[in-house]
C-alpha cells in the first residue's frame, strides 16, 4: 500500500497502472473512516482493479461557521482500517497543493445543488464538485464510489460527470447503518449518549414514510408530514428539512412513484444529521432500490 501526498506522484502512479492495463478505481473520503467508508472500499475491491483511497478534509466545502477545524482526523487509524483491503495507494494531499496560492477556478453546480443541503450550506456543493473534479483529473479512475447517504451529493456529481463528459463511472453504494438504523456518519462522534439515542429518529421517520408508501399512500405531502411528525416528537431533534423528491433533479414530487427519495435533515445536539430512503417495492434490496432510483432519472 503506497502512501502518497504529492499530486505528481499520484499522477505518475495511476498513469503507470493504466499503462499496464489495470482498471483504476477511486474511493474519495474525508477520513475519520467508519464501516460506511469501508463498504465502499470493499465494493471497489470486489469489482477488481487497483483501488485508490483519497483522504482529504476539503476546506472548500465548509462554511465559515462550520466544523472544518474540529472535523475528526486520525490518519494512523484510517490507514490501519484500510490495511486489510490492501488498496494500491492512500492519497493524502495537502490543502496547499489542492488549492495553491492564486487558485480561483471552481465548479458551480446548477439547480440540483440549490435546495436542501445547498440552501442550508451555501457554497458547499461548489466545494464538493470542485474537489471531486480535481481528484478525478488527478487519478483518472475508471470508476469512483460514493455512498447513498449523501444522496444529493451523488445527484450533483452525476450531473457534473454527465455535463462535463467525464469518463469516470460513478458507483452509488447503499447506506450502512448501526443495528438500530442510524446511518453511519463521521459526525456521529459529536453526539453524547442521550443525543445518540435520539438520533435514530431520522431513520424511524423515513421508515414511517416507507410504510405509508407500501400501504398505498402516494401523496408526497402526507409522507412529508409523517416524517416531520416523527422527528418533532423527539425533543432533542429539530427538523431542518423533510421532503420527497424525484431522484435526478431532486425536484419535489407531488405524487410518489417507485424510485422517489425521501430526504430528511435534523439537528440533534451539536450535530446536523442527514438521511434518506429510496421508496420502492416492499422486499426490494438496497442495491435494487438504488438502481430503481438511477433508472428513474
Amino acid at each position: 500500500m503506497h502512501f502518497i501526498a504529492s499530486l505528481n506522484d499520484i499522477r505518475s502512479l495511476t498513469r503507470d497502472l493504466h499503462r499496464r492495463g489495470k482498471i483504476v478505481t477511486l474511493v474519495p473520503t474525508m477520513g475519520a473512516l467508519h464501516a460506511g467508508h469501508l463498504s465502499l472500499v470493499r465494493r471497489a475491491k470486489a469489482d477488481g482493479g487497483a483501488v485508490i483511497v483519497s483522504i482529504f478534509v476539503n476546506p472548500a466545502q465548509f462554511g465559515p461557521s462550520e466544523d472544518y477545524a474540529r472535523y475528526p482526523r486520525n490518519l494512523d487509524r484510517d490507514c490501519e482500517a484500510l490495511a486489510p483491503f490492501e488498496p494500491e495507494a492512500v492519497f493524502v494531499p495537502d490543502a496547499s497543493e489542492i488549492y495553491p496560492p492564486g487558485f480561483e477556478t471552481y465548479v458551480t453546480p446548477g439547480k440540483v445543488a440549490e435546495e436542501f443541503e445547498g440552501s442550508v450550506r451555501p457554497g458547499h456543493f461548489r466545494g464538493v464538485a470542485t474537489v471531486v473534479l480535481k481528484l478525478l483529473n488527478l487519478v483518472t479512475p475508471d470508476a469512483a464510489y460514493f455512498g447513498q447517504k449523501d444522496f444529493q451529493q451523488t445527484a450533483v456529481l452525476r450531473r457534473m460527470v454527465a455535463d462535463l463528459d467525464i469518463g469516470t463511472r460513478l458507483v452509488i453504494c447503499p447506506t450502512v447503518r448501526e443495528p438500530d438504523g442510524l446511518a453511519l456518519s463521521s459526525r456521529n462522534a459529536y453526539l453524547d449518549p442521550d443525543d445518540r439515542r435520539a438520533a435514530v429518529v431520522l431513520y424511524r421517520s423515513l421508515c414511517c414514510a416507507r410504510e405509508l408508501f407500501h400501504n398505498g399512500e402516494t401523496n408526497a405531502d402526507t409522507l412529508v408530514a409523517a416524517v416531520r411528525e416523527v422527528v418533532e416528537a423527539e425533543r432533542r431533534a429539530e427538523v431542518v428539512y423533510a421532503t420527497v423528491v424525484k431522484p435526478d433533479a431532486l425536484e419535489p414530487a407531488a405524487r410518489v412513484t417507485p424510485g422517489c427519495v425521501a430526504l430528511v435533515a435534523a439537528r440533534v445536539g451539536p450535530a446536523r444529521l442527514i438521511d434518506n430512503m429510496i421508496l420502492g417495492p416492499a422486499g426490494a434490496s438496497d442495491e435494487e432500490l438504488i438502481q430503481l432510483a438511477l433508472s428513474s432519472s
